[in-house]
């Protein structure tokens, strides 16, 4: 009879420690980052080579909008700017005659007061060459105005290319990380405008479990420190991995309806985000729960 007891009390315990092995401490579901990009610039569409499902690394071409008359009204400024700059060379050389002048005619004004102290010249011979000088001057100072003119229309056609450019840059669409297509709302040929939506992106390779735990809960939730999160395999099965938790909510919300706790009766509960790497088999809205300590 004592050895039938201790039997019974063994399978007790067994029974009991494989029922808490298998209780999970937080249920929820499972989701993805996602992007939507949209047009920048607006145009047709001319490349969209990519499919729903598709895996596209960081930086790929995603879409190319038209760009023709942007380069158009590139090669306009171009052209401009080849202008202002033969306008500016000419300035330049002007400059550069005036200031000889003036070298020379400074020469004959030294050799003149050399003279003029000799009684060899007249002072009005000395003024005309002064006069000549601070007229060449005034002319210098006139050039070095227009130079200023052009350089200022230089900066004004150098900034309209660089927007130009940037919407140039713009009109092709790059993934930003590395991701799945899980939807497009625009094909080639079609027209686009700025912030219309192109493509949706989600990052797969890092799931988020949120999951719902109470108060109680609390001291066993830590932000950094390792858990277990698992899907169903199977009918009775689970298939585990682990998970690292990002994310504990610093505000009570009511429980969701499709979400249970340990606890039947407890209305409030707080949010934990737990990040899971993928291996492809965790899919977005999938229901999956969570191991605290094992």
């Amino acid at each position: 009879m004592k050895k039938y007891l201790i039997i019974i009390l063994t399978l007790s315990t067994v029974t009991a420690c494989v029922n808490k092995e298998s209780q999970a401490d937080a249920w929820g579901n499972f989701e993805a980052d996602e992007v939507i990009i949209s047009s920048e610039t607006s145009g047709r569409i001319i490349t969209m080579d990519i499919d729903e499902g598709s895996v596209v690394e960081s930086g790929a071409v995603l879409a190319v909008t038209d760009t023709i008359m942007l380069r158009l009204q590139r090669d306009e400024l171009s052209a401009a700017m080849s202008g202002a700059l033969s306008r500016l060379t000419v300035i330049n050389s002007q400059n550069r005659i005036v200031s000889q002048q003036m070298d020379n005619l400074q020469v004959n004004v030294e050799r003149t007061v050399r003279m003029l102290a000799e009684g060899a010249a007249t002072q009005k011979q000395l003024d005309d060459l002064t006069g000549q000088i601070e007229v060449l001057k005034r002319q210098q100072e006139a050039n070095n105005s227009q130079k200023a003119t052009v350089q200022a229309e230089i900066s004004s056609v150098e900034a309209k290319r660089a927007i130009l450019d940037e919407q140039i840059r713009r009109s092709t669409v790059r993934a930003p990380f590395t991701g799945t297509i899980m939807e497009k709302y625009a094909l080639c040929h079609e027209l686009t405008a700025p912030g219309k939506p192109l493509i949706k992106i989600s990052d797969l390779r890092m799931m988020k479990l949120k999951v719902w735990v109470s108060g109680a809960q609390l001291a066993d939730v830590h932000t950094g420190s390792k858990c277990i999160a698992r899907i169903d395999d199977g009918e009775k099965g689970y298939r585990e991995f682990q998970g690292t938790i990002a994310h504990i909510s610093d505000k009570a919300e009511f429980t969701p309806k499709i979400i249970q706790t340990k606890e039947e009766r407890v209305t409030l509960v707080y949010a934990v985000t737990i990040d899971v790497p993928n291996d492809g088999s965790i899919k977005a809205g999938m229901p999956g729960e969570a191991i605290f300590n094992r």
